[in-house]
């Protein structure tokens, strides 16, 4: 019986990797490639092949024509090795690996001389359930919101052309789908010619190739093709960006013809690429067999879902374009943001190591505490300036960022001093402090109007945190019998730390537990009341016990605040992140502060809402979930330490694979109590 191919269970229910014979040292070499072959059910081996071996080439490379013979003497299957669609931030000269492989066994996707695994696909695939058409479009969405690209480290507030300009695609000298496509400079120098006398008095507009842009590979055109027309665009913005200003594209095969579609486009295609033929482009050179009419949406779905082996980065299997989509969405943001680099003030001691983790790269955060010295050094090297929150000035100059704990944060108090999986870092003010709006506050007004891909996102994250039963800290404790408590009116009060800065700037009506404890009592005289001290608190590390809450509260509850918010029907709160949670339950929620989560209708409050945030469009629960835990907050995976969203930390929280203080934390821990008054030591 012969061997399983790759990904067919043998009959125990296995899969039989077969081995696929390479002759070039950057295939046997690279890990990441021997990886996602691996996942693809490839074993990477040099040698000679036998029985079932396979033979794998890089694409049309140099190099190829070594494996190419190979299996034309020996009559194994060849098989050809690409990038996919979203490879990575930089190109891979730079050494960054890929987050996906095209792994053809007919052909090659970008030579139509004969068709390719794609080609037929694309032709014979019914691409027509519904569940796939959804997932394809709401890729698409993420693509176009995030400015996502095969090289992704594009900047998407460079400013832009003016738009009204005709957009031709460059491409690399030799590229292999430039001469599979029987393209050469003089083809490319015809390719602007058409464009000009199409679009006789519009401005021309040369987009470079990355790589060309960086100086690894010299393009197709040069200063001699330039006019008063005609103009180079080599800067790191996003090509979804170009798209969006341009009345037309051309290209030969680029890549971003195929994004020119997904963007609206109907290119000007003068070479075989994949995506032409289907009539979603202007074929200068026609494939003949290709005579089915497909939709942007069935050619995305086809291409980048179905074709492709997707790697996920995280958890180290194949995964799906969403995956890739996620990684790339916090890469590129983490780069995006932190590119100039950073000087960080009023950082303790401890904190250090995450930050530098979470911002420190492509540049390492300087850590300066003297305010002057801090703008001087950020004038100096171009770098960017972020204080902790709670170390801010009301006067801090514009543009200064503040940085706080995210709400996913860790397994662990920060009191503790267990590093945290997220960070906000705010441009405008702080989640917590309702004097003044945050950019928090500007993504839940914003989230009113959240597309159809980003809510079911928000969606998704919220049936993980309910499911799983998480939290901000995901605390470990026994439960009260909450048996001898009557159902149908149970209200759990959260305590918490009285001198925190969210009760001191976002209830200064209220500033006590004891007073939120009578007041709940006093409204709610039959409802059977929880409280729930705040673990910081309970720790000893924080002002804000009670003095018998037992004169109000019918229990008292300790442990983690995700099974005891299943167990009752209302939450009553300053401005705890608790009733947060409690609005992902569906339960009620009274404020009697200002938390972000207030004021938009979702709640019942009672304290000092800001007038901004009552009027306008109402956001739902979707839109504050996407603005509170996916666009706010950055987070970092404990296991790989890279930038990640938001749904692998929920994973690696859930499953205790998390950061946790070392020896040192703990020690700074049991010190920081006897040490509180002395500040200086821990900035």
């Amino acid at each position: 019986m012969a061997r399983p191919g790759p990904d067919e269970p043998d009959d125990a229910g296995a899969v039989s990797p077969r081995r696929c014979r390479v002759y070039a040292l950057g295939l046997l070499r690279d890990a990441r490639i021997r990886r996602i072959l691996a996942t693809a059910g490839w074993k990477v081996a040099p040698g000679w092949p036998t029985g079932n071996d396979a033979v794998a080439v890089w694409g049309a490379s140099p190099h190829a024509w070594r494996g190419e013979r190979v299996a034309a003497r020996t009559g194994a299957p060849l098989l050809r090795i690409e990038d996919a669609w979203l490879r990575s931030l930089d190109p891979g000269r730079t050494g960054e690996p890929p987050l996906g492989l095209l792994i053809d066994s007919a052909g090659v996707h970008f030579n139509a001389a004969r068709p390719s695994d794609l080609e037929t696909l694309l032709a014979s695939h019914p691409l027509d359930d519904a569940a796939l058409m959804t997932r394809a479009r709401h890729a698409i969405a993420r693509l176009r919101r995030a400015h996502l690209s095969k090289f992704s480290a594009t900047l998407p507030d460079v400013p832009a052309p003016e738009p009204g300009y005709v957009l031709v695609v460059d491409q690399t000298r030799g590229d292999a789908s430039v001469r599979a496509s029987g393209a050469d400079a003089a083809r490319f120098r015809e390719m602007l010619v058409f464009a000009q006398e199409e679009h006789p008095g519009a401005r021309i507009l040369i987009r470079a190739h990355p790589e060309t842009a960086r100086g690894f590979r010299p393009g197709h055109f040069d200063d001699s093709d330039l006019s008063a027309r005609v103009a180079f665009c080599d800067a790191e913005v996003s090509p979804w960006t170009l798209l969006e200003g341009a009345v037309a594209v051309y290209t030969v095969s680029s890549q971003m013809g195929f994004e020119a579609i997904l963007a609206g486009h109907r290119p000007r295609v003068f070479g075989q690429p994949f995506y032409a033929g289907w009539g979603l482009t202007e074929d200068d050179r026609p494939v003949p067999r290709r005579e089915r009419r497909l939709s942007r949406t069935q050619l995305f779905a086809g291409a980048a879902i179905l074709y492709p082996v997707w790697y996920d980065p995280y958890r180290d299997r194949r995964g799906d374009i969403e995956d890739v989509i996620g990684a790339l969405e916090a890469r590129a943001r983490a780069w995006r943001e932190d590119r100039a680099g950073w000087v960080a003030r009023g950082m303790r001691l401890w904190k250090r190591g995450p930050l530098q983790r979470a911002f420190g790269v492509p540049r390492g955060v300087v850590f300066e505490n003297d305010p002057d010295r801090a703008a001087g050094l950020a004038a100096r090297d171009g770098r960017r300036v972020m204080v902790w929150a709670g170390k801010a000035r009301d006067t801090e100059a514009e543009g200064t960022v503040r940085i706080e704990d995210g709400f996913l944060r860790s397994r662990g108090l920060g009191a503790k001093l267990v590093p945290p999986a997220s960070l906000v870092a705010d441009d405008l003010g702080i989640y917590y402090d309702p004097r003044r709006p945050s950019r928090l506050e500007r993504l839940i007004a914003d989230s009113a109007d959240l597309p159809e891909d980003a809510r079911a996102r928000a969606r998704g994250l919220i049936d993980i945190l309910v499911s799983r039963g998480l939290s901000k800290y995901n605390l470990s404790g026994a439960l009260p019998d909450l048996a001898t408590l009557p159902e149908g009116r149970r209200i759990l009060v959260p305590g918490q730390v009285e001198d925190d800065a969210s009760i001191r700037l976002g209830s200064p009506e209220m500033r006590s537990n004891a007073a939120l404890l009578a007041r709940v009592r006093a409204e709610n005289p039959d409802a059977a009341i929880i409280w729930k001290p705040h673990p910081d608190v309970v720790a000893g590390l924080r002002p804000g016990a009670v003095d018998a809450p037992e004169r109000w509260a019918d229990m008292t509850a300790t442990g983690d605040i995700a099974p005891l918010l299943d167990a009752v029907d209302e939450v009553w709160t300053l401005t705890s992140l608790t009733g947060f949670e409690a609005l992902l339950r569906a339960r009620r929620v009274t404020t009697l502060g200002a938390p972000f989560y207030a004021g938009w209708g979702l709640t019942r409050d009672v304290g000092p809402v800001p007038a901004r945030r009552l009027g306008g469009p109402r956001p739902t629960i979707e839109g504050l979930v996407h603005a509170a835990l996916i666009a706010y907050p950055r987070y970092v995976d404990p296991l790989t330490g890279q930038p990640c969203p938001p749904e692998i930390v929920a994973e690696r929280l859930a499953t205790g694979a998390v950061a946790h203080p070392g020896l040192g934390n703990r020690a700074l821990s049991k010190l920081q109590g006897l040490l509180a008054s002395r500040a200086d030591l821990w900035r």
